[in-house]
């Protein structure tokens, strides 16, 4: 079974879709380690109700945050990275020496770069009165959302769409397509 680490910045939704994918056996991994930099994150409590190892790591407790992050996937035995709202860019020596995935709240490449995240990213799509929008799985290399496609799933915006009832839909699209967006990585990586 291959070991993955989730990294994540503030809820993790990603990590809940990852826990509920493997407890209906969907998904055969196993989530050996949980990571964020932030010490008020809510899914360090998550991790600990799972019994998941989980760390804060960031620049307040940590000289060199490369070097622990590579200490901790060594150590736990992880290839994978799955990035579920982490906020931090990884540097080169991660993603040259780890898969990792990222989950966005669009079609790359339209809305993808520095500071396309969350709502940012919705109000770009209404903004720019697109009819389609969606969810994209990619690997993660040293520039922001340009790392290779894994999968692609659309929705269509209704003729009144906000920012919020898009956001809403989103996320139910991405829980779907992330477990779909894993399997796919997994039997090819």
């Amino acid at each position: 079974m291959k070991n993955i680490a989730v990294f994540a910045s503030h809820n993790g939704s990603g990590f809940d879709t990852i826990v509920e994918a493997i407890q209906a056996n969907i998904l055969p991994i196993n989530i050996s380690l949980v990571v964020t930099n932030n010490t008020n994150s809510p899914v360090l409590q998550k991790a600990t109700d799972k019994n998941i190892k989980s760390y804060i790591v960031n620049q307040k407790n940590t000289p060199d945050i490369n070097a622990r992050l590579i200490e901790l996937l060594k150590q736990n035995e992880c290839e994978y990275i799955f990035l579920s709202g982490y906020m931090k860019k990884l540097d080169s020596c991660i993603t040259d020496n780890f898969k990792v995935l990222n989950t966005h709240p669009a079609l790359l490449p339209k809305y993808g770069g520095e500071g396309m995240y969350g709502k940012h990213v919705h109000e770009a799509v209404i903004a720019s009165n697109d009819k389609i929008s969606g969810v994209t799985i990619h690997e993660v290399n040293s520039e922001y959302d340009s790392g290779e496609i894994i999968l692609q799933k659309e929705l269509y915006l209704s003729q009144n769409e906000t920012v919020e009832t898009l956001e809403l839909k989103i996320k139910q699209l991405e829980k779907v397509t992330i477990v779909d967006g894993l399997l796919k990585y997994l039997s090819i990586s």
